[in-house]
Parts: structure tokens; C-alpha cells; sequence
């Protein structure tokens, strides 16, 4: 039996595409086996942001994304927002952790409610009625008092609320440096080895 770690990624419209494609990069460089959904709304951030135009496909969105992440080793199966025989819309073939990053606000809203319109919002509610891991990365800023309200109904339910916020302690000297502190974070939370991001108490560049 395979010891590669399943695992789920969906990428929603909000802003921070980088670091959804950055966490895809570093999930498939640890070999790991990633399904994944990418929002109608994040292709338009994907060429907003990146200057990325996503093709359609699934399957030339899977082989367009491997090449932009530049890594060969892991597996990769991607999926349409609306393909509901994928494992990620049932408990009985879920992957053992799911993560939304970026994570909408409306993502956010829709998945503190219960409500399932898309594969994004029902592989999250799989992983609450199943107990796994779920960790959604919010960006939006300033947050309201409903972001709020539904981050601590889900944070309560055993969610990981981990905003897209980078730190400065390690003297960052370039955007790489800041996306790498939030995906360093995400890949602690799954309990991924990385060698990106520095730790509290290592020496800062230039020390």
C-alpha cells in the first residue's frame, strides 16, 4: 500500500492565487497525492494576478498547472466545480485533509452555513461531518463582523482559521519570502516537512 498522503486543494476567487499555486507546488514536490478544484472565480484572479489563462479541461488544467509549478513528482487529479462523482464530494473517498486557499468570503459564508452549490463548498462540509482536517486561508481585509462570525462558528467546529497574513521577523526581501511564510504555515498544519520559512529563534538573513 502507497504512503503517499492524500490530499484535497480548492482555490477560490479571492485575491492571493500565489499562494494557492505555491502550496500545489510544494504538496506535489513532497510526492503527495492532490485532488483538486479550482473555482470559475479564481481563473479570473489566476489572470488578474498571474497572468495565467487557465485552460477549461480538467485534465489540460491539471497538465497547465504541473508545468507552472514546475515539479514533476507527486499526483495530480483535477476537477471541475461541478463534477459531483469526485472523491472529494463523498466521505467514503475523502482525502485525509482538505485545504481552501485562497479562501472567499463567500466560500466562507457558504460553508459556516452548510450549504453545498459546488464541489468546493461539499468537499468542505465532508470534512466537517467526517472529522478530517479542514484549513481555509482567508485574505480578505478588513474583515466584518460576519467574516468573524462564521471564522469562529468553524474555528469552534475544530476548522483551522489560518489568514494569509506573513510575518516580517525574518526580514523578508522579496514577495517569494512573504508567500512562503503563510505556505509554510499550511504545510505545518498538515504535518508536511519543509524546508521553506524560517522558524522563531533561527537566524534572520544578514544576522
Amino acid at each position: 500500500m502507497s504512503n503517499r498522503r492524500r490530499l484535497g486543494l480548492a482555490i477560490t476567487g479571492a485575491s492571493g492565487a500565489v499562494y494557492g499555486l505555491r502550496l500545489l507546488r510544494h504538496l506535489l514536490a513532497n510526492d503527495a497525492e492532490i485532488h483538486l478544484v479550482v473555482s470559475a472565480a479564481a481563473r479570473v484572479v489566476f489572470r488578474e494576478e498571474l497572468g495565467l489563462q487557465l485552460p477549461g479541461r480538467p485534465e489540460d488544467l491539471a497538465t497547465s498547472l504541473r508545468a507552472e509549478a514546475g515539479v514533476s513528482s507527486g499526483e495530480l487529479h483535477v476537477y471541475a466545480q461541478e463534477d459531483w462523482f469526485s472523491p472529494l464530494a463523498s466521505g467514503s473517498h475523502a482525502p485525509e485533509a482538505l485545504v481552501i486557499c485562497p479562501c472567499s468570503g463567500g466560500s466562507l459564508a457558504a460553508i459556516a452555513q452548510g450549504i453545498s452549490n459546488n464541489l468546493i463548498e461539499r468537499a468542505a462540509d465532508v470534512m466537517l461531518k467526517e472529522g478530517k482536517k479542514l484549513i481555509l486561508v482567508p485574505r480578505e481585509s478588513p474583515v466584518s463582523a460576519i467574516h468573524l462570525e462564521n471564522m469562529l462558528k468553524l474555528a469552534r467546529l475544530g476548522v483551522c482559521i489560518l489568514p494569509a497574513s506573513p510575518g516580517f521577523y525574518h526580514r523578508p526581501q522579496s514577495i517569494d519570502d512573504l508567500v512562503d511564510f503563510v505556505v509554510a504555515r499550511i504545510l505545518d498544519q498538515l504535518a508536511i516537512e519543509r524546508s521553506i520559512g524560517p522558524r522563531w529563534g533561527s537566524p534572520a538573513p544578514g544576522s
